[in-house]
């Protein structure tokens, strides 16, 4: 199995193997929740007053998806990254989108290089999007053109030049950011691109405490020390995967997208990639609790951030001002639980 196919999320999660016992798979459930205990510690001290995000965040790395992350500048969207990085040892690359950004200046290009004896040839030379950390940040200043080589590169976790196919490292998980105050020189991003981010999570101001505490630190946060390895996190991915589902959560799940088409507010539903997107984050919630089976209350929970972008409102809903996660929140209150 290829590195590509064994860090895709989360249609085909027989593919990563059965697991040799069901022993085996209660002490790497523990592992796995371990990591992910670990991971929110470390983030926590370097980032203080968003412990709900970071929660989502982790999540989302565990379940092998991307993020998008709205908030206004100075909040640490950066520092979750780059602090993710570290704890993960590994690598992390920061990719600032601008209207004059190419698609060869994050995937990589081709160059003639000359050798010892005088010939010539192409050498590739990779771009940044090839690190296991990758922060895109204010991702609407792109052109459609540098966005969907981007956002193609996510689906695909291959990156192709010259008619090659390069796989992309593993784990490789991206963090793209929007920046909500800037509204000219923007390209927002099509509905069929957002759906390729399996949150999207917004990023508000810390509370009054959490601005004290930062207020009281001299400095940026020190790089933290490696608690784990790529291998391990992939490792715990994995598990995560195999966490069982019951049908009647699958039809909860099911039931919940089905419902987005139905709501008159709607103008487009979301579709059954997210499907896919609320049983993969379910599922590592249940692990991060240490429970081996994905419950209907770890599907709600993470509900708002993976249907929220995945919906069209319409343009009466806009006029009276309502909001995706309005809208969402008010699909949780009608779709029950059991069908």
């Amino acid at each position: 199995m290829s590195r590509a196919a064994e860090a895709s999320y989360p249609s085909r999660p027989d593919e990563s193997g059965p697991l040799p016992s069901a022993e085996a798979f209660e002490r790497r459930l523990e592992e796995g929740r371990r990591l992910g205990e670990a991971l929110l510690a470390g983030l926590s001290d370097a980032i203080h007053g968003q412990q709900a995000t970071l929660t989502h965040v982790v999540t989302c790395l565990l379940a092998g998806g991307h993020v998008l992350l709205e908030g206004a500048p100075g909040l640490g969207k950066t520092q979750i990254v780059r602090t993710l990085a570290a704890l993960v040892d590994g690598s992390f690359a920061r990719i600032q989108f601008t209207p004059d950004l190419m698609p060869s200046d994050v995937l990589g290009t081709s160059l003639v290089s000359t050798d010892g004896d005088g010939r010539r040839d192409f050498r590739y030379r990779e771009g940044p999007i090839f690190a296991n950390l990758v922060l895109a940040d204010e991702i609407n200043r792109a052109t459609p053109k540098t966005q969907s080589a981007l956002l193609e590169a996510m689906g695909e976790r291959t990156v192709s030049v010259d008619g090659r196919p390069r796989p992309l490292p593993d784990p490789f998980f991206v963090l793209a950011t929007e920046n909500p105050i800037e509204m000219e020189g923007v390209f927002p991003l099509p509905e069929a691109q957002l759906d390729r981010f399996l949150m999207k999570l917004v990023l508000g101001m810390p509370s009054l405490e959490a601005l004290t505490q930062i207020g009281a630190r001299p400095s940026e946060p020190a790089r933290p020390a490696p608690i784990t390895d790529t291998v391990t996190l992939a490792r715990a991915a994995q598990t995560a995967r195999h966490v069982a589902a019951a049908p009647h959560v699958l039809s909860y799940a099911a039931r919940l997208v089905a419902g987005s088409h139905a709501l008159p507010e709607v103008r487009y539903g979301a579709g059954p990639r997210a499907v896919q997107a609320l049983m993969a984050c379910g599922r590592v919630r249940a692990m991060l609790d240490g429970r081996p089976a994905v419950g209907v209350a770890d599907v709600r929970a993470v509900a708002p951030h993976v249907l929220g972008h995945r919906v069209v409102l319409g343009f009466e809903a806009e006029a009276r001002g309502r909001r995706a996660p309005d809208v969402v929140g008010a699909l949780l209150e009608t779709v029950a639980e059991a069908p």
